[in-house]
């Protein structure tokens, strides 16, 4: 089983020795109590929290696609694919340009005589 690192600094960087000034990391279990005094110098720690870091895999939602999304909830597809196409335009996602040709289609617009 993993155990998680946790970062420690000094609470009053004027009261501190080098080791704890910088920030140390200590390997604890998650039920062991968060330490509150440096090893070395025994002045006043903390535990330094961050952020956990999120993955996204694939192309990020937009602002734009979430529209498209609620155009195509209503059946409004010509505004859906109006979007979607100017939105492939500027960004030359293929997704889009797909997306945008199957919503004109179902708002009814007819490419096959537009083919040579």
């Amino acid at each position: 089983m993993n155990m998680p690192t946790y970062v420690y600094r000094a609470i009053d960087s004027n009261k501190c020795c080098d080791h704890c000034r910088r920030g140390f990391e200590v390997i604890q279990r998650m039920t062991e109590p968060a330490l509150d005094h440096c090893p070395e110098c025994r002045n006043r720690i903390q535990r330094i929290l961050f952020a956990p870091a999120v993955f996204i895999k694939g192309n990020p939602v937009t602002e734009t696609d979430r529209k498209i999304k609620e155009h195509e909830r209503e059946g409004r597809w010509s505004h859906a694919a109006e979007l979607a196409d100017k939105e492939a335009e500027k960004t030359k996602r293929e997704d889009l340009k797909t997306r945008a040709l199957e919503d004109y289609k179902k708002a009814g617009y007819n490419f096959d005589k537009y083919e040579t």
